[in-house]
């Protein structure tokens, strides 16, 4: 069953070497600009589902954005959002089936939590996710007892 999980992002290291690692593999991370948001949000749809994209509009839209894309070769393969879905709440994140494996999520994930750890955030919680393993792992995550339905209980759903 899925929960939320929390991150303590006081405890995350400012280590962005990730970044350097990534760029090797010939992928950029950074935060989407203007003319690519209809291009990001027709990939997160053919690759994911229109809820992900709503979530990543919101992103795209806040000021500043939080949302991070994955690039190699000018396409995109990844990206990540926070308060999207709520403030202080990291996802949606995916990245492209034949570029899993390569460190991508993991990197994706690290950039917006640190990005929310410059901002003071003292906390994130990871929303609605079965991936307890991948999270706890990348960034020390762990499950919030009870956390589901919580705040999805009311959430608006196609019949």
């Amino acid at each position: 069953m899925a929960a939320d999980m929390l991150v303590k992002l006081y405890d995350l290291p400012d280590d962005w070497s990730w970044l350097a690692a990534q760029a090797e593999q010939g992928i950029t991370i950074r935060k989407p600009i203007g003319p690519e948001k209809h291009l990001v949000l027709a990939w997160i749809r053919e690759h994911f589902n229109e809820g992900w994209a709503s979530e990543a509009e919101i992103a795209i839209s806040n000021s500043p954005r939080t949302c991070f894309a994955a690039i190699k070769a000018n396409k995109l393969v990844g990206f990540s959002c926070y308060d999207a879905t709520a403030l202080g709440m990291f996802g949606p994140i995916g990245v492209a089936e034949s570029y899993r494996g390569q460190g991508i999520g993991k990197a994706l994930l690290l950039a917006a939590l640190l990005d929310m750890k410059l901002k003071g955030y003292q906390y994130a919680i990871i929303g609605l996710t079965n991936l307890y393993e991948f999270y706890n792992k990348a960034v020390g995550a762990v499950v919030i007892p009870d956390s589901f339905p919580g705040f999805w209980q009311t959430w608006v759903r196609e019949n």
